[in-house]
């Protein structure tokens, strides 16, 4: 347990920090509220009125996300590969090979679907 109190000590800094920074945001931040403030903010675009149902979002706003959390993915399982590169051997690199080739895969589908072009 004693090697876990540091990570507890610092996971207790940052949400005290969080929670300080909010509550002091609030308490001391200005509030001149007008209307143009209380509007939802569409980047600079009036708010159009949505179906009953809600509306559908066009598929490459999950083609975008979908792209973020391959490329998300990746990055968290390749740094602690690439810190114990010399241990695993071999072995570690076919897995790895193995892991970026199917990261491969998934960044062609979405190519493939226009995930990365831009209208």
């Amino acid at each position: 347990m004693n090697a876990y109190v540091p990570i507890l000590v610092l996971g207790a800094l940052a949400a005290a920090f969080a929670v300080f920074s909010v509550v002091t945001a609030a308490l001391v931040g200005p509030k001149r509220y007008n209307r143009a403030k209380l509007s939802a903010y569409e980047c600079g675009i009036e708010p159009t009125p949505q179906p009953v149902g809600g509306g559908r979002f066009p598929v490459k706003y999950y083609l975008t996300a979908m792209l973020f959390i391959i490329f998300d993915i990746e990055i968290v399982f390749l740094y602690p590969w690439a810190v114990h590169f010399d241990s695993l051997g071999m072995f570690g690199f076919v897995q790895m090979l193995i892991f970026v080739g199917l990261i491969g895969v998934a960044y062609a589908y979405d190519w493939r679907r226009g995930g990365l072009e831009w209208d």
